[in-house]
């Protein structure tokens, strides 16, 4: 793969241009499927749903990059923490005062949810998301404490290749005899391995290999080829086809080729694409539902509730995200006693 911007500016410009998918799907057909709109929504904006799954490649790249660099799985835990929980703890209240004030009535939690939200554990207790997006977030933080296990633990990239290959393998499985998982082990098959959205994450990782250390070897392409095919069994036609066609824009972003998405809009918009995220589903439904009551068209109100969403996604980003981060990073630079990283013969 061509070498691009050290920063790879485009990355962010996709997460911005996903983010933006994402919050149209759940403004648009979503909500038209839930509460109904007096309009009707473009269908392609059906396929805003599967921004999260460029999220997840994402995650896969960025992921494997941030360990390379983290000193301990210790660091790395704080590292994620930081990244993720401030402003997650900011979105859960928000997303539950407005809940609570503005519907839909069929959203609020109590108060017992909210605060485990804040812990992302609340799935596996069985209770109920803050904000329906947050479904993902459990995913990922899932997601880091497997790799962290698997990078801190093995520190041989061989071995941690062939964890990663059997993960694809049962992924596989899983979506093929999905309704056939023995109950004694669908807990661990479908939520703690996640085989539906596993195979993002691998994929992320190798193109990141990839990325980073040249060409791979014909058994790291075969992974990489088996994470990425994994689509056409995991999602239905055509959903399956706009899945694949993420992975080669994000392989054309990587290798270079997408330098003009990295333009200001896009990378404000991919700045706030997490804040964004956190903040834009519920909060959204409550301003369309209250601009309907108002007597406003539908289109005012979709247009005020993206406002009102990247309004208080600029509020956390701002005031909540960048701040923690910045606090972190001073904390961590100015510990002493650095080791040294993994040698690098361990890693190709």
């Amino acid at each position: 793969m061509a070498q691009s911007s050290p920063r790879l500016s485009a990355l962010d410009a996709l997460r911005g241009i996903a983010a933006l998918g994402v919050v149209l799907f759940h403004y648009l057909p979503y909500y038209d499927q839930l509460y109904g709109h007096t309009f009707t929504a473009w269908p392609v904006l059906e396929f805003g749903r599967y921004g999260v799954h460029l999220f997840f490649i994402l995650s896969g790249f960025v992921i494997f990059m941030t360990l390379e660099r983290t000193r301990t799985a210790g660091w790395f835990g704080l590292a994620r923490a930081f990244r993720l929980m401030p402003a997650l703890w900011a979105g859960i209240a928000m997303t539950f005062i407005a809940v609570h004030m503005m519907g839909p009535e069929d959203r609020p939690v109590s108060l017992g949810s909210a605060l485990l939200n804040a812990t992302l554990l609340h799935e596996y207790l069985e209770f109920p998301h803050v904000d329906g997006a947050y479904w993902s977030l459990v995913v990922e933080a899932t997601f880091y404490c497997w790799i962290a296990l698997l990078f801190y633990g093995l520190k041989d990239w061989h071995r941690i290749r062939f964890v990663l290959s059997v993960w694809v393998l049962v992924s596989y499985a899983g979506v093929i005899w999905w309704d056939a998982i023995p109950e004694a082990i669908g807990f661990l098959v479908k939520d703690l391995l996640f085989v539906k959205y596993a195979p993002l994450f691998i994929s992320g990782m190798m193109i990141y290999r990839w990325h980073r250390y040249g060409r791979p070897a014909s058994g790291e392409l075969f992974l990489l080829a088996l994470a990425v095919s994994h689509a056409l069994l995991a999602y239905k036609p055509p959903f399956s086809l706009f899945v694949l066609g993420c992975y080669g824009v994000f392989a054309l972003a990587v290798a270079g080729y997408l330098n003009i998405l990295a333009n200001r809009p896009l990378l404000w918009l991919g700045s706030l694409s997490y804040a964004l995220y956190l903040v834009h589903q519920n909060i959204g439904y409550g301003v369309i539902g209250w601009s309907y009551r108002a007597g406003l068209p539908g289109w005012a109100g979709v247009a005020l509730a993206l406002a009102v969403s990247l309004t208080l996604a600029c509020l956390i980003h701002y005031a909540v995200e960048k701040p923690a981060l910045t606090w972190f990073r001073s904390i961590r630079n100015q510990t002493p006693a650095r080791p040294a990283p993994l040698p690098a013969h361990t890693l190709p």
